[in-house]
């Protein structure tokens, strides 16, 4: 797979080292002088330019990449790297940062963007995960489809721990997509029974209700 990225600071070398190590070939564009001299991202393919030209991508071979990601800190420059990358090249898929979570809503089809990636959203997610447990933790969206990743840890007492995968409602929009226990992931058979402790990841599309997902799995009201 072809991969450029725009943006060679910390973030956009990070995934151009874990692309780099899984085969993956891949293009660093950055217009800072100081950004080429990065030794650590020695196999990948470097060019001195402007993302946000026209001219800079076109020469970059954005026009045969597989994907191409929106990795500078400049939220304004990442959307109109996306909106080129879409529009002027056909890019099949491209990744946008998000650096601040105010303008997660405009990073959507509108402008080019098939993924956002916001780091922010991803450690508030993480954070919550760590601190709370029977709770609803949205961790990820697909905003082309409005479908959203969301993840919640039975709390002892829970009213569906116990109940196997078949007699579980989630109502309509939603859907269990896998159980982690003990760190492992656990298919959703139907047979399979959920138990206290377990990690459900579940996707939700507009149509389900994030409050009522988050009451049937709640702890179950304590005695008076």
């Amino acid at each position: 797979m072809r991969v450029v990225i725009a943006g060679a600071g910390s973030v956009g070398r990070s995934i151009a080292r874990e692309l780099l190590s899984h085969g993956h070939s891949v293009t660093l564009i950055d217009r800072q002088p100081a950004a080429m001299r990065i030794a650590s991202v020695a196999d990948a393919e470097w060019q001195l330019a402007d993302a946000c030209e026209i001219s800079s991508l076109a020469e970059a071979g954005v026009d045969s990449c597989d994907v191409i990601v929106a990795a500078t800190g400049d939220d304004k420059a990442n959307l109109v790297v996306s909106l080129l990358a879409k529009t002027e090249f056909g890019v099949p898929r491209v990744v946008a940062r998000v650096n601040n979570p105010k303008n997660e809503w405009m990073f959507d089809s509108a402008w080019g963007v098939d993924v956002q990636v916001s780091t922010p959203r991803i450690m508030t997610a993480l954070v919550e995960e760590a601190v709370t447990v029977g709770d609803l933790v949205r961790i990820f969206s697909f905003h082309g489809s409005g479908t959203s990743l969301h993840e919640v840890t039975l709390a002892p007492g829970s009213a569906v721990a116990g109940a196997t995968v078949r007699e579980l409602d989630w109502g309509p929009g939603c859907f269990l997509s896998a159980i982690i226990r003990a760190g492992e992931p656990v298919p959703p058979d139907p047979d399979e029974r959920v138990v206290a402790g377990d990690r459900l990841v579940l996707v939700l599309s507009e149509r389900a209700d994030p409050a009522a997902l988050q009451r049937l799995v709640a702890p179950a009201p304590a005695a008076t």
